[in-house]
């Protein structure tokens, strides 16, 4: 028995958005079509791969995907899902006997699951793996917004890729979709040619990637952990200047001196942020030599910190945040402060803590000579921006 295997990347992924193909996206330091093409070509019992692409990317396939110990062909997609499986049926070699017919979108296929999905191609000559529903399954009559039927859910299985066929079987069917018979995947267009389909176990981890929130999913898978960061700020207090602290203007007759408005709780979780996301500090990013940022509000820099961590696919969980100032008292400012950092932060008041306290007379901050903030960030993996 030989095998091949046909990844299908022919799309864009329009219901994911954003400008990069789905299948080029990032997931633990790989595209999703690295992982799906080196879960094959590691398999023992594969000899042969093509990897379906837009137009537009196929000269570009072998540095896209990287070196295979495989052979493994690149060929055009076409406008349906079974068009583009036609163009990889055809760069398939003739010894092929056995074809197996993937979503690039799903990354993390295992070997078990491709091992019962050959063993049961072996058997049968139509196999699709797939798993169980766990809820109720309703019916709703198209354009309709009431159950039609409750369908039980023993007769219900959630299909999953890859797809086993014995080659003159997938051959009849591909022939058949090009007759115009739309199907949505293969298993459904060898029923049609009136071959039975066999089921085996799929596996949960087997997911597909479709939106934004799968995406987060896939890549929480390798961020097991939040990334803690702690960041410390501390500024002069100078006649002539205004106390702001996150944007809330505290009346007092003087003010912390700094290139920017010298907010300490903004500059403090900034420190805090890039911290946790291992990104340097306040003063890389937002350098007291750079005109740009002469009295930049704390607020705008905090929200560009949020952008930074952001594009390297972090997002606040939740800060902490304890303030030093002798006079005068932050504690009925608190509430606006909170609620400022947490629109920054795009988190729930809930998320944000702070706490205001006096140094008891000791050293700079005690004698009212100077404002200091001390702050703790927990990121969690996000939607890089």
């Amino acid at each position: 028995m030989r095998v091949g295997v046909i990844i299908v990347a022919g799309g864009r992924g329009q219901r994911l958005g954003g400008p990069v193909p789905k299948q080029l996206l990032d997931v633990g330091g790989r595209s999703i079509l690295q992982r799906s093409v080196l879960a094959f070509d590691d398999h023992e019992t594969v000899s042969e791969l093509v990897v379906v692409l837009p137009r537009d990317l196929v000269a570009f396939g072998p540095s896209l995907v990287g070196a295979t110990t495989k052979p493994c062909n690149y060929v055009v997609g076409g406008e349906r899902r079974q068009d583009s499986v036609q163009a990889g049926l055809s760069a398939l070699s003739s010894s092929v006997d056995t074809v197996l017919i993937h979503d690039a979108a799903r990354p993390f296929v295992s070997d078990a699951v491709i091992d019962r999905v050959v063993e049961a191609t072996r058997r049968t000559g139509a196999v699709v793996p797939a798993t169980r529903v766990r809820d109720t399954v309703k019916r709703v009559a198209a354009g309709g917004t009431y159950v039609a039927e409750t369908i039980p859910r023993d007769d219900v299985w959630l299909a999953q890729t890859p797809q086993g066929f014995r080659r003159p079987i997938i051959d009849a069917a591909v022939q058949l979709g090009a007759t115009g018979v739309e199907a949505t995947d293969e298993a459904m267009l060898v029923e049609r040619v009136g071959h039975r389909v066999e089921v085996v176990p799929g596996d949960e981890r087997n997911m597909k990637i479709t939106t934004a929130e799968d995406l987060m999913a896939a890549r929480a898978m390798f961020a097991s952990v939040p990334r803690v960061g702690t960041g410390y700020d501390l500024h002069r207090l100078v006649e002539h200047r205004p106390l702001v602290l996150a944007g809330v203007p505290i009346p007092f007759d003087r003010g912390p001196d700094g290139h920017s408005d010298g907010d300490v709780v903004c500059h403090a979780l900034c420190d805090a942020l890039f911290g946790a996301a291992a990104a340097g500090d306040i003063g890389q990013h937002f350098s007291n030599t750079d005109p740009r940022w002469k009295d930049a509000p704390g607020l705008d820099l905090l929200a560009r910190t949020v952008a930074i961590v952001g594009q390297l696919g972090w997002r606040p969980a939740s800060v902490d945040l304890t303030v030093i100032l002798e006079r005068p008292k932050l504690g009925p400012h608190v509430p606006a402060i909170r609620s400022a950092l947490a629109e920054i932060l795009r988190l729930d008041q809930g998320q944000v803590g702070m706490k205001a306290k006096t140094n008891e007379g000791v050293d700079a901050t005690g004698r009212g000579e100077a404002i200091a903030a001390h702050a703790v960030a927990v990121l969690i993996v996000g939607e890089s921006e």
